[in-house]
């Protein structure tokens, strides 16, 4: 039985009081919600910003009382603020725009608790310092606002309302000549007139940098410090408000802070997930017929995006979606791909191109990193490991064949041997190693992304990931994408999520690229819902017990797959990109059904999803 509205009442109906007891005798009117069998996905509304590839529509938060959902629209550099009160048909009811707070700033994020409206502002100049302005939801007035560090990004109230916290992602300028510090604030709004911040910063690991590295922590910008290096992304916190976790996406680390002190504690490397074992398979290029294979020597950093904290027994699990994220800085510059290091760092590189038998300077102006070409004239790869397609001491083989791992794109910062002090260990071009040898040994590559979403406990330690399953599925018979669910996903498998007719197309990066997610209680279930930012659609599994998550569902608004230029379709292409999701309970709905809002950034649509739920 599927059913709508999960309430039953303790003591007595809230439409007939008569008769119903007092306070003190806990015979109190509360909706008791029940706990489904499953859930499933349901298409309900959405609202268009009508601006295609824009990302007019990023971060969503909602607000029970006012029933209004604040929305970042970053083509405006603002807040929409929308009528949530039918969830069929969500309307624009006014902006916050951020000049009032910093001249020239931009909305990078929202966070709403309790009526109080939390904004994440970007100066003009993105590495100068940031703000976070509070607003009342109800009447957007603004009712302080608290100077923070560079690029304040994802917010998060904490569950006892006495602080917001914001992610200081501390991205360099293009050329990389200004590199701020990545930090978290801590603002505490006890008193929320008079706000203060204080910043949960990295310096004190400056002089662990070996230590790191060692540890899997990717510190490598050039000319940084630890500090300058780290890059906060998103962050989770403790239901008991005292302990943040922060994720270090391009440093594919966690960082546990400690909120009343405001200092980080530790820095935990995430690792990487090999791709060689069976159950951990994926698609490797786009080109050719679509095949989840293992690939020995090809291991996957883990770079998540979105994370949220929940509780199992009074434990605190940590589940991230595996994005990847390549750090690309000056990719745009002339000057840099003509080999001025100075303007800039490009980490990412195609297999074919990386251990090509006549080494780098084949690539040399068109998309060879000059940081790469300064270690090494070629690279190799390890014949032991690849001998599975086909190399040898001075060949790749068929490896670098388009059909096999030549596409992928992977970085070429990690992976080759190297001695004791860190230094490279030099081969010659027939794969020996010598001291007069120009080419690196390449024992593993680094792919970007897990294309997966995984549940950490709160050491960071791996409880449970989700392998190919997700790739599986879209290539399977039972999944099937539009509103009304005819389309086939394998016809579509791991496309782009701004062009028709792209089947296949993102299987050389990172895939369907899990990124955003939230986590939602309902009875005593607790669900999580991961959006695919390329192949579009939210994934749902059972989480509650993180040993063994449970899939439900998966949904996918997208109804034009084939049109070339989908901007021209776009009051009927649907949704494209998800970025940001939220969930809201039975409990803080409009419709007393649970719901599921996501920004789609490529579309600039808010998607409103009801959670159907089945009882037997």
């Amino acid at each position: 039985m599927r059913k709508r509205f999960p309430y039953i009442l303790a003591a007595c109906s809230t439409l007939a009081m008569v008769g119903c007891g007092s306070d003190d005798d806990n015979n109190i009117d509360t909706p008791v919600v029940e706990t489904p069998v499953s859930v499933s996905l349901e298409f309900a509304g959405r609202y268009s910003a009508g601006q295609f590839d824009e990302s007019a529509a990023e971060i969503p938060a909602y607000d029970a009382a006012s029933q209004r959902l604040f929305v970042v629209n970053a083509e405006k550099g603002m807040l929409d603020v929308l009528d949530m009160s039918s969830p069929a048909n969500p309307s624009l009811i006014d902006t916050i725009e951020a000049g009032s707070v910093l001249a020239g700033g931009e909305v990078n994020s929202v966070a709403v608790k309790d009526g109080v409206v939390a904004v994440a502002i970007e100066a003009d100049i993105k590495t100068d310092s940031g703000a976070v302005a509070l607003y009342h939801a109800d009447d957007l007035s603004m009712i302080s606002s608290v100077m923070v560090g560079a690029q304040p990004d994802m917010l998060i109230f904490t569950p006892d309302g006495n602080y917001v916290l914001a992610a200081n992602e501390g991205e360099p300028n293009d050329d990389y000549s200004i590199d701020p510090e990545g930090s978290v604030a801590i603002i505490d709004i006890s008193d929320m007139a008079n706000p203060s911040a204080s910043l949960a910063d990295f310096v004190a690991f400056n002089a662990q940098a070996d230590v790191l590295r060692a540890d899997g922590v990717r510190i490598y910008g050039p000319n940084a410090s630890v500090a300058q290096d780290l890059e906060p992304e998103y962050i989770a916190v403790s239901s008991d408000s005292e302990t943040a976790w922060v994720v270090l996406q391009e440093n594919n680390a966690i960082a546990r802070i400690d909120i009343t002190s405001a200092s980080v504690q530790q820095i935990i490397s995430l690792g990487y997930k090999d791709h060689s074992v069976t159950g951990n398979g994926f698609d490797a290029s786009d080109e050719g017929p679509v095949e989840i294979n293992a690939w020995p020597g090809v291991r996957g950093l883990y770079l998540p995006d979105a994370m949220a904290a929940y509780e199992v027994n009074g434990m605190t699990y940590l589940v991230t979606a595996n994005e990847g994220d390549a750090r690309a800085w000056g990719e745009d510059n002339d000057d840099y791909w003509a080999g001025d290091a100075s303007k800039g760092f490009v980490e990412e590189f195609r297999v074919k191109h990386l251990v090509h038998k006549d080494g780098f300077d084949r690539r040399a102006g068109d998309d060879l990193p000059p940081q790469l070409r300064t270690l090494a004239a070629g690279a190799l790869l390890n014949p032991t490991t690849f001998s599975y397609c086909g190399a040898t001491a001075g060949d790749p083989g068929d490896c670098r064949d388009d059909e096999m791992l030549g596409r992928l794109n992977i970085t070429w910062t990690e992976g080759y041997r190297k001695n004791a002090d860190g230094s490279p260990v030099m081969f010659d071009a027939a794969g020996n190693e010598s001291t007069d040898g120009d080419r690196l040994m390449y024992d593993n590559l680094y792919s970007y992304g897990a294309r997966s979403f995984t549940i950490w406990d709160d050491e960071g330690q791996q409880v449970w990931d989700s392998g190919d399953a997700i790739e599986q599925f879209l290539a399977s018979d039972a999944c099937m994408l539009s509103a009304t669910r005819d389309i086939p996903c394998k016809d579509f498998f791991n496309s782009a999520h701004d062009e028709g007719s792209s089947l296949d197309s993102r299987s050389d990066a990172k895939g369907p690229e899990p990124e955003g997610l939230a986590i939602g209680g309902i009875g005593e279930k607790t669900f999580v819902f991961v959006g695919l930012e390329r192949m579009g659609g939210v994934l749902v599994y059972d989480i509650s017990n993180p040993d063994a998550p449970v899939f439900q569902d998966y949904l996918n608004t997208r109804e034009d797959w084939v049109t070339e230029d989908a901007e021209t379709v776009l009051a009927s292409v649907g949704d494209l990109g998800p970025e940001g999701l939220v969930f809201i309970s039975p409990e803080d709905s409009p419709t007393n059904d649970a719901l599921v809002v996501v920004g789609n950034e490529v579309s600039g649509s808010t998607a409103v999803y009801t959670v159907v739920q089945a009882f037997d």
